[in-house]
């Protein structure tokens, strides 16, 4: 987690730290379950417990990630299931504590929307569907800004400290779903979301109490629509330089196991909106 002085030195840069990425070790740890041997390239989902995508039609999948479906696929016909870690990176200068827990984390921010579905397995418990988890995301608005760090991108609008940000707890299946939008771009990073998942919460009213953080990970978008949604309103107002996926200091072109989402279109233009779906591996006894 970054310390107080870098977080400190961060948000008066508006930038984030150039190195993240927790031990490689962790990153790319899989587990085999079931016997039987398949080849996983880039990031993989578990095998039967995909998230659901109902406009598959006009999904946009990564190469990397087509490249794991497929071998989900072919571990799926030798009944073998394979699951991956999902990488972790620390949480970065602009985390806040007491998420709200709400499924709209949007409250007035205009944007692009983006339909969340995560499915949290535990691949320290034979890759079974994690319940009751409490997924939390956070990510900066159109102009770049973070609630709660309005400024940090060279804007001025007013912050309440709680815009973007928000999460929901897992059902039976591992599943929970927010909505939001897609996030803008500021100085030194690609476009991207933050993400934490919390085990043994107490909820409140509309937020939650103890817990522990088992995952601490970052979600990316495919570059090319992402090239193609911040050159329109109201992301062209941004006019800060933008780092590219291919840049970027946390992101590793490994596909789903490093946070990247499949994207599927809510209609014929970017500005209708995705759905956003990944599987997330988190590992409970680690």
């Amino acid at each position: 987690m970054t310390g107080n002085h870098e977080q400190h030195q961060q948000q008066n840069a508006g930038q984030e730290p150039a190195k993240h990425r927790r031990d490689k070790s962790v990153q790319r740890r899989r587990v085999l379950i079931g016997g039987g041997t398949a080849a996983v390239a880039g990031g993989l989902a578990v095998a039967g417990l995909a998230s659901a995508d109902p406009l598959s039609s006009q999904q946009s999948t990564p190469k990397a990630a087509t490249s794991g479906t497929a071998s989900a696929s072919a571990s799926a016909t030798a009944t073998t299931t394979v699951c991956t870690l999902t990488a972790e990176v620390t949480e970065g200068p602009y985390s806040l504590d007491g998420a709200l827990v709400r499924k709209d984390i949007r409250e007035d921010k205009e944007g692009v929307e983006v339909q969340y579905t995560f499915t949290v397995v535990d691949t320290g418990n034979d890759c079974a569907p994690l319940a009751d988890a409490l997924v939390e995301i956070w990510h900066c608005d159109s102009l770049g800004e973070y609630s709660g760090y309005v400024g940090g991108n060279g804007h001025d609008e007013e912050d309440d400290g709680t815009f973007l940000r928000g999460g929901q707890t897992t059902d039976e299946n591992g599943q929970c779903s927010i909505t939001s939008i897609w996030p803008g771009h500021y100085v030194s990073r690609a476009v991207h979301v933050h993400m934490r998942v919390h085990t043994d919460v107490t909820l409140t009213n509309d937020s939650y109490t103890g817990g522990e953080v088992i995952h601490t990970g970052q979600l990316f978008f495919d570059a090319d629509i992402n090239a193609k949604i911040q050159a329109v309103s109201p992301y062209s107002d941004n006019t800060t330089t933008e780092t590219l996926l291919k840049d970027d200091s946390i992101y590793d072109d490994a596909g789903a196991s490093s946070g990247l989402l499949t994207l599927t279109a809510l209609g014929t233009s970017v500005s209708d909106g995705y759905t956003a779906t990944l599987t997330v591996g988190v590992d409970s006894t680690s």
